[in-house]
Formats: structure tokens, C-alpha cells, sequence
């Protein structure tokens, strides 16, 4: 029959069943898969894979020799009393020092210093610190100003007449009051006046 001429219903008997030009139809299940290894041959993928076993097993050696050390090393430290405070300590100042000769921060450091160099010689720095200066000096000015005037009214008050009359007026009382305790308490005025001398007229004796 010819497959043109076949009958297509699906609701023939005869669906589902393949040809005998179908089943004639040759099924490749060779090699299918797509090998990582092209172009290598059979001998060096061997080699390949024989060296890759032997690095895996050298990685689990040096894995196991790394644990045995590290617990060497803890074993050590426990003897000599070193804390894990004292390992972090130790790491940090070790890493900062790696950080300090490292080729970034001494590029880092001499660019810091060439951008301060230049700065400080720049123009604006330099007129940014002459009037500061200036300010400085004419505050000072001032303040020496303020002082001197102030010094000077005090000098004007002291010779003005009402102070002088101010000070005669305290030293005449100082005197009277100094003059009174040497001469004796008797002496000095009776706040009641002639009171006292009424009281000796009429006295008995």
C-alpha cells in the first residue's frame, strides 16, 4: 500500500500501528552524548583522568595534614597560656602591617602627601592663612584698644573732682573714727549729745 494512500481516521482500527516502511527506519543508539574530551584522543583522556585522581587524593592528604597541624598548633598555644584574644591580636597587628608595606597604601601615602604639598603652596592657602593672621592681629588690636580705654576713663574718673571729693570725705572719716579708738572710748561723741554731761553734774560724788 501505498503510505500516501494510508488511512488517517483516528478512529481506524489500524491507528497506532506503524508502517512497514516505519519500522524499517533505522534508530541510531550509538553515541549520542557529547564528550568534554573532543579532540582528545583515547590515551590522553586516560592520562587526564588518571592525574586528575591522584591531585583529588593529594587534596584530601594535605587537608588531613592541615587539620593535624592546626590542632598541633592549638595544642602549643593552650601550653604557653596564649588566649584566642591574643591570636586575634597578633593577626590584626601582623595584617596591618602587611597593609602598611603593601604597594596600595605606600601609593596611597606618597599621593596623600603630594596632594598636601600642594595645597599648602597654593595660592588660596596662602592668602586663606595671611588673613587669618590679619584677623587675628587686629582682634588683638582691638582688645589692646578696649583694655587701654578703659584704663584710661578709670585714670580720668580718679582725678575728676567728684571722686576727689568722694575720697576726702571717706579719709576724713577714717580719720575721725581711727583718731576716736586711740584717744579712748570716752572721748568719742555721745549719740544722745549733752545727755552725759547732765548725768556728771547731778552725779553724788
Amino acid at each position: 500500500m501505498d503510505p500516501a494512500s494510508q488511512d488517517i481516521n483516528l478512529n481506524s482500527p489500524n491507528k497506532g500501528l506503524l508502517s512497514d516502511t516505519m519500522t524499517d527506519v533505522p534508530v541510531d543508539t550509538g553515541t549520542a552524548r557529547t564528550s568534554i574530551s573532543e579532540g582528545l584522543t583515547e590515551a590522553e583522556e586516560e592520562e587526564l583522568r588518571s592525574e586528575l585522581t591522584k591531585v583529588e587524593e593529594e587534596i584530601v592528604t594535605l587537608r588531613q595534614v592541615l587539620a593535624a597541624k592546626e590542632r598541633h598548633c592549638g595544642e602549643l598555644k593552650r601550653k604557653l597560656g596564649l588566649t584566642p584574644l591574643d591570636g586575634l591580636k597578633q593577626n590584626l597587628s601582623k595584617s596591618w602591617h602587611d597593609v602598611q608595606v603593601s604597594n596600595a597604601y605606600v601609593k596611597t601615602s606618597e599621593k596623600l602627601g603630594e596632594w598636601n604639598e600642594k595645597v599648602t603652596q597654593s595660592d588660596l592657602y596662602k592668602k586663606t592663612q595671611e588673613t587669618l593672621s590679619q584677623a587675628g592681629q587686629k582682634t588683638s588690636a582691638a582688645l589692646s584698644n578696649v583694655g587701654s580705654a578703659i584704663s584710661r576713663k578709670l585714670g580720668d574718673m580718679r582725678n575728676s573732682a567728684t571722686f576727689k571729693s568722694f575720697e576726702d570725705r571717706v579719709g576724713t572719716i577714717k580719720s575721725k573714727v581711727v583718731g576716736g579708738r586711740e584717744n579712748g572710748s570716752d572721748n568719742l561723741p555721745s549719740p544722745t549729745g549733752s545727755s552725759d554731761k547732765t548725768l556728771q553734774d547731778h552725779a553724788p560724788f
